[in-house]
């Protein structure tokens, strides 16, 4: 081969490789700039496993979710003022069915996510038995557990209450938490010797990891079913979309059932 040769092949090999860096470097900067973020309301008690939820979802389709933590009944409220939320986890199925039927999500978008799992728990070891006796055998000043008008996991309480028959006599004792993570730092912290909480707050790996616990049988209350809806300020976003597609996974289904709660039946 003349030097010529040489020279012409080894200057076309160099515009050659100049060629699929520049073009692996487009289609890396348009998935970039194609990358949304999401803004999402939050049920307290999954306040855990969507970060970590998100997190795989980043590494997965390169769009953000920004959470937003806070009561469900709260977000409602919030929702119909006109907060610019775009996709809502919601502590039950009920405010997301509410939200529909006032037009304010996506026709055909809402579904159960998870299927959440209540338990009463102290942060004193030993001071709740694995029945929850304790609540009829008292000895104790002040039970927590989240307002009930406001949160899935509070009404859940209230009917455990009475379907063992012990509302009344224990609803002198009640401290009420605005959502259920407050109602974990009240017991967390003492202001409350034990109160009614989301499994998954208190879960690791299928245990309870401090205090003591008692997982209240399903049959004591209503299911709680916890819905996902896009809500019509996310329908032009993809990053919305793909969000609520994503929940639907089996890396995000092995998140959710990691923190103790049930997964939904198929249909």
């Amino acid at each position: 081969m003349s030097f010529n040769c040489l020279k012409s092949l080894l200057l076309t090999l160099n515009l050659f490789s100049k060629s699929i860096f520049l073009t692996l470097f487009l289609v890396s900067f348009s998935a970039i700039a194609l990358a949304e973020t999401t803004l999402v309301a939050v049920a307290a008690n999954f306040g855990q496993p969507m970060a970590e939820i998100s997190g795989a979802f980043k590494k997965a389709t390169g769009h953000s979710a920004k959470l937003s933590l806070g009561s469900s009944g709260k977000f409602v409220a919030q929702f119909e003022s006109g907060a610019p939320f775009e996709v809502f986890l919601s502590a039950d199925n009920e405010k997301p069915l509410k939200l529909e039927h006032a037009g304010l999500t996506v026709p055909g978008s809402r579904f159960t996510y998870a299927v959440g799992k209540l338990a009463l728990w102290s942060a004193t070891a030993g001071l709740v038995d694995g029945q929850g006796q304790i609540l009829d055998k008292g000895g104790f000043k002040h039970l927590a557990l989240a307002d009930p008008k406001l949160a899935p996991y509070g009404a859940a309480a209230i009917e455990v209450m009475k379907n063992k028959g012990l509302l009344k006599k224990l609803q002198p004792l009640f401290v009420e938490g605005e959502n259920i993570a407050q109602t974990h730092q009240f017991v967390r912290t003492g202001n409350a010797e034990l109160g009614f909480l989301a499994l998954s707050q208190i879960i690791d790996n299928g245990k309870i990891i401090t205090g003591s616990g008692w997982i209240v049988p399903e049959n004591l209350h209503s299911p709680i079913l916890q819905d996902a809806v896009l809500l019509k300020t996310g329908e032009k976003n993809p990053a919305a979309s793909a969000l609520l597609q994503f929940l639907k996974s089996p890396e995000a289904l092995a998140i959710i059932e990691k923190y103790g709660y049930g997964l939904p039946k198929s249909k």
